[in-house]
């Protein structure tokens, strides 16, 4: 899983630098609700109280649950289980959607709290229907620049993120292909078990 949790570092910056360059985000309605979320991050990782050691805890928490307004877990572990996710039992697929849920709001906690000024550049917006994509420019403080994008649904009035893709590789395509060789090898409690492993790993 070494390529998902790189990726999933990188898309970590997109959280951090949107405030820092205002100027630089687009009208359009999904770049404002994406920015909401954006705003709620930055007030937490640079509240001093929090900032303490003694309250790690009480930052990582409250980092989970303003990501966690964003992203639609479901519709992520859903995608990213492809056709065996019809497999699975209701039960299942509640127990699937939470573990990752904790897997990513573990490693997005940990990667946000290691920013390092990155930059971010918005680009284009298309909306269809229920479906959106936000494309962006990160530039890293050595001057190294890729491509960020990400994937959205309107649920309930609200766009929600199911991917993110850096240069064109889909975080939910890398979580699917490697998903499904453990499924497919080792079954699903064998895939539990490594979510569950890694998740505990990542919130250390």
């Amino acid at each position: 899983m070494k390529l998902i949790f790189t990726v999933i570092s990188i898309c970590c910056i997109f959280y951090l630098t949107a405030l820092a360059w205002p100027g630089k985000v687009t009208a359009g309605e999904v770049a404002v609700e994406v920015k909401k979320t954006v705003d709620a991050v930055v007030v937490i990782v640079t509240d001093n109280d929090l900032k303490k050691k003694q309250n790690g805890q009480k930052r990582r928490a409250a980092l989970k649950q303003a990501i966690g307004r964003i992203f639609d877990y479901t519709e992520m572990a859903r995608r990213s289980m492809g056709a065996h996710w019809k497999e699975l039992t209701l039960v299942q697929q509640k127990e699937f959607t939470d573990l990752f849920a904790s897997l990513l709001e573990n490693t997005y906690g940990g990667k946000i709290e290691s920013y390092n000024n990155e930059k971010v550049l918005y680009g284009k917006e298309s909306v269809e229907g229920t479906h959106a994509e936000l494309e962006s420019r990160v530039i890293t403080a050595r001057g190294n620049d890729y491509t960020l994008g990400y994937r959205l649904l309107r649920k309930e009035g609200r766009w929600m993120v199911y991917d993110v893709y850096i240069e064109g590789v889909s975080l939910i395509s890398n979580y699917r292909t490697q998903f499904n060789k453990i499924f497919n090898e080792r079954g699903y409690s064998e895939l539990v078990k490594k979510l569950r492993a890694k998740s505990a790993e990542q919130a250390e």
